[in-house]
């Protein structure tokens, strides 16, 4: 191994695209590799725009051309989308299995001794129902991607954090123009 002043980071000096002070702001982190062996990755901890040896979430899903960050783009982007749209699916979903509602009506002493019917209204949801059971499904995809897109922001390439944001905006546009807007203080990772 030749512990020179760049070990480690020879994926970087590659890209040309990458700023020259961006070499100083890497976190080294080690790998275990299969073999036995060591080896060192820098991770970038600032924004550059680069596509050459950009992991994406898994070691083995490398960038390297400017074809594949296009690919990557696209998909980030309709991942990104897909989430908003999943969004506003659970939160129709939530209302349709939530109509079934139900009017007691009892009997309540009023006044002069005359007999009053309160009526009181009920929102029927079980634990063990299949509407639930659908939600709790799509609340765990939901949370899966959250932290897919969040982990792909924190790559700090450019053109993937630009796909996370547009790919949202353009979700949240297309998706959510019926629906009042209100804060939702449950989101995860926005």
């Amino acid at each position: 191994m030749n512990p020179g002043p760049n070990h480690g980071m020879n994926h970087m000096d590659d890209n040309s695209t990458m700023p020259p002070h961006h070499h100083s702001s890497t976190t080294a982190s080690h790998v275990h590799g299969g073999g036995g062996g060591d080896t060192m990755m820098m991770m970038p901890m600032t924004f550059y725009f680069g596509y050459k040896d950009v992991e994406l979430l898994f070691s083995g899903l490398v960038i390297n051309t400017p074809g594949e960050m296009a690919g990557a783009f696209v998909a980030v982007f309709l991942l990104a989308m897909f989430y908003e749209g999943l969004k506003i699916a659970r939160e129709s979903l939530l209302r349709k299995s939530q109509v079934s509602i139900r009017y007691n009506s009892m009997p309540v002493p009023g006044p002069n001794g005359t007999i009053l019917m309160e009526t009181h209204k009920t929102v029927g949801q079980q634990m063990l129902s299949f509407p639930h059971l659908l939600q709790t499904v799509l609340h765990v995809i939901q949370v899966v991607i959250s932290y897919f897109l969040m982990l792909i922001f924190m790559t700090y390439n450019g053109y993937l954090c630009i796909a996370v944001a547009a790919g949202a905006g353009t979700g949240y546009f297309l998706f959510s123009w019926k629906k009042a807007v209100v804060v939702d203080i449950t989101e995860h990772c926005h």
